[in-house]
């Protein structure tokens, strides 16, 4: 068995959902790419935040912390919004950025599966 890179220990590290505790709010769905070679291991990561007023603020941010280290290389593939009522222990996800298109809902619904495991996570298409 081979040793494990160092951006894949990084990467093991990554929440792979964080989100707002509440409210309704914008969330991108980012591709974490090791940048070493010969390491082709990558994961997907959920962010939404109810501060940023475009998904891209939310990918800059994540992305420049990420990068930070020169080790992981990041590239958002989509967004949309979330609905967070944690009262009711659900989550919705629908619509799509403007930018950077429609992130893959199902992908993040797993996600945030993992991260809220007694939520009900929904998804669809409709809305912005």
């Amino acid at each position: 068995m081979c040793s494990q890179t160092k951006a894949a220990a990084l990467m093991a590290n990554i929440p792979q959902a964080e989100i707002d505790p509440t409210g309704v709010f914008k969330y991108v769905l980012i591709r974490v790419h090791s940048k070493e070679e010969g390491d082709d291991s990558e994961m997907d990561i959920v962010r939404g935040y109810s501060w940023a007023e475009y998904h891209a603020d939310i990918y800059d941010k994540v992305s420049e912390k990420l990068e930070k280290g020169g080790l992981l290389d990041c590239e958002c593939v989509g967004g949309g919004r979330i609905k967070h009522e944690p009262a009711a222990k659900k989550i919705h996800i629908y619509g799509y950025s403007m930018g950077f298109g429609r992130a893959n809902h199902s992908v993040s619904m797993e996600k945030l599966k993992v991260r809220y495991p007694l939520y009900e996570v929904t998804w669809d298409n409709e809305g912005y």
